[in-house]
């Protein structure tokens, strides 16, 4: 199989270009325009072509792509032109912004020139014209040989860059790279344009239904200054926070802060009304979210852009400016993304796989057992808190059961259970909440002693050491690199280190980055395994996809779901083998236990 190495250089403007618009957009809009693309193949010197669209498809036919793999430095850019705009679809995709961002975290920077520098690869070339607003016409052509060489300059380094990325890169990770840059480049979905314009006249006037029972302006309530100063004209002091960004102390009015949510439920009417006000002013997510899904319908069917190793756990996140990892239960975006005429959609969900993981990783076995005999660990847990048989337990008893579960596994303390049950509107004592945490701790003994082991996993880190975390050593603990993972990379934690807290304790930090800033963030032992679970369900979840996607179309996936377009008449077959296979248990997990739960619809939001 030959390797192809391809880069477009396309045409921009100050109005049109990747910084203003999404890939997508850019791709599909009738000013695109190819100026010229260079394909390396294998390592054979590049050849560059410029000229009209026609001359472009006809210099890309000469390469057998269905034959070869392509290879890019942001791979969704590339493929979408090379399948949507001259309909070619390669047999294999390869991507090295990806496989940085897997392999470096945060620690190099995701651009090809930081990257040539890192790996000293040769300097990235610079374009030495003004290309901003030309069309391939009005370049010279001493000014369109000066582009070609910087086009070709770029595929020698992508080259050069994949082999030193490729040296120890798992092969299950570039299929995984290779489907989530079909899903993006080979949609599938349709959008339902009506049932999106009904939606996005629903949100405008649930909205406006705000502000009409308020007399405040706009402004005002968008504003953080200015509505802190009309929360003191009702008497009321703005509540505080110390901003994750900054560290320092900034005001609480965010729809996840609880004492601002508090306020909805204030004795003033007036208050309620202003903080409602506020929140759906300030709320334009849904809103902006449904002109864009109706916007891609006017033009195509739905990419689903997914971004590769988004966290250092490996998770997908959003990309495109679409973020599909935080569509709520049965939101009308999801009734809107609808398989074509002829096909299904199919949704399976891994069911609790985060907390079964941890059960399995800290040898916890009676409730590894539980879980593989279909028990409802949910009810066992209530049952221990509240110290009354399962038949007795309440809907409600059963919920903190369920919240305990999923959330006291990582060290969580009284005091943020009880937020966290706050959040889903159940009220429970600060003295309930402790008890709730102990008998957690007490009833799981092997947890707690796994929150233990992975603090002694930071140290080992921080010092350079090596050591192990886990059920059979699973995890390998390498001082110079970081938390080795089952499928050949590693989690790591830049520049780990200890620091002073506000109160003089020593706790922890390492370097994250939020937006384009590194911040430092507070890490112990709860926190890591947190991190490994989610690792660990996310590798699960991954083999899962590619068993899939070997007889069926894989056009999404969301945290631990799997979601496919398929056939009518092969729908029964299907769920059968999809079900198969996402019980499937890990060759270096063979007994951790696995379950699955899904649905089949005309749409995704029909699945639920």
């Amino acid at each position: 199989m030959d390797l192809l190495t391809i880069d477009f250089e396309t045409f921009y403007s100050k109005e049109y270009s990747l910084t203003k618009l999404t890939t997508e957009e850019y791709v599909r809009d009738p000013r695109f325009e190819v100026i010229g693309v260079a394909v390396q193949k294998n390592s054979e010197p590049p050849e560059w072509c410029s000229g009209t669209d026609a001359t472009i498809k006809k210099f890309l036919e000469g390469y057998d792509w269905a034959n070869s793999a392509v290879l890019a430095h942001n791979a969704m850019f590339d493929m979408a032109i090379l399948s949507w705009h001259y309909s070619l679809y390669p047999k294999r995709i390869l991507d090295t912004l990806c496989m940085a961002r897997a392999i470096h975290t945060i620690e190099v920077g995701g651009s090809l020139k930081a990257l040539a520098e890192y790996y000293e690869l040769g300097a990235k070339g610079t374009e030495v014209l003004d290309a901003m607003g030309k069309r391939r016409l009005d370049f010279t052509k001493k000014q369109l040989t000066a582009y070609a060489g910087y086009c070709v300059n770029d595929v020698v380094l992508t080259y050069k860059l994949f082999h030193k990325l490729a040296k120890d890169f798992p092969v299950f990770e570039l299929q995984l790279i290779e489907l989530t840059m079909r899903m993006f480049s080979e949609p599938m979905l349709e959008l339902d344009k009506e049932i999106l314009e009904v939606h996005l006249e629903s949100v405008k006037k649930k909205k406006q239904e705000l502000m009409d029972k308020v007399s405040h302006e706009v402004e005002t309530l968008r504003s953080n200054p200015q509505f802190a100063e009309l929360l003191k004209t009702y008497g009321i002091v703005p509540p505080m926070k110390i901003s994750l960004t900054t560290g320092k102390e900034t005001l609480a009015f965010a729809k996840t802060d609880e004492e601002f949510k508090a306020l909805l439920e204030h004795e003033n009417p007036d208050v309620q009304a202003i903080v409602a006000a506020r929140l759906g002013v300030r709320s334009t997510i849904e809103e902006k979210r449904t002109e864009r899904f109706i916007s891609i319908a006017s033009r195509g069917t739905l990419p689903i852009p997914l971004r590769y190793y988004a966290a250092h756990t490996g998770r997908w996140g959003g990309s495109d400016k679409i973020n599909m990892q935080n569509l709520p239960r049965g939101s009308q975006l999801k009734k809107a993304m609808c398989a074509p005429k002829g096909y299904k959609f199919i949704d399976y969900d891994l069911s609790q796989i985060e907390a079964r993981t941890l059960a399995w990783l800290a040898e916890q076995d009676d409730l590894v057992e539980a879980f593989d005999a279909g028990a409802d660990v949910y009810k066992i847990t209530a049952s221990a808190i509240y110290n009354k048989p399962e038949s007795k337990i309440s809907k409600d008893e059963r919920f903190v059961g369920k919240t305990t579960i999923l959330g006291a596994g990582y060290g969580m303390g009284h005091q943020k259970f009880q937020t966290q049950l706050k959040a889903f509107g159940v009220e429970l004592p600060i003295e309930e909440c402790e008890h709730v945490i102990n008998v957690y701790r007490g009833t799981y003994p092997q947890i707690k002693k796994l929150w233990w082991n992975a603090t002694e996993g930071l140290r080992c880190l921080k010092n350079g050491q090596d050591g192990a975390i886990g059920r059979d050593r699973i995890l390998t603990v390498v001082g110079s690199k970081g938390i080795e993972l089952p499928n050949g990379l590693y989690m790591k934690y830049p520049n780990l280190r200890e620091e002073e807290d506000e109160d003089g304790r020593r706790e922890l930090v390492y370097d994250t980055r939020r937006g384009r800033s590194v911040i430092p963030n507070r890490i112990y032992g709860g926190k890591v395994i947190e991190n490994v679970c989610q690792a660990l369900a996310r590798i699960v979840i991954g083999e899962h996809l590619l068993a899939v996607a070997k007889r069926y179309k894989v056009v999404m996936t969301v945290h631990d779901a799997i979601g496919c377009v398929i056939r009518e008449e092969e729908v029964e077959q299907a769920v059968q083998y999809i079900e198969e296979c996402m019980k499937v248990r890990p060759t270096w997990a063979p007994d951790l236990p696995l379950d699955c739960e899904g649905g089949v619809g005309d749409s995704y939001g029909a699945c639920s």
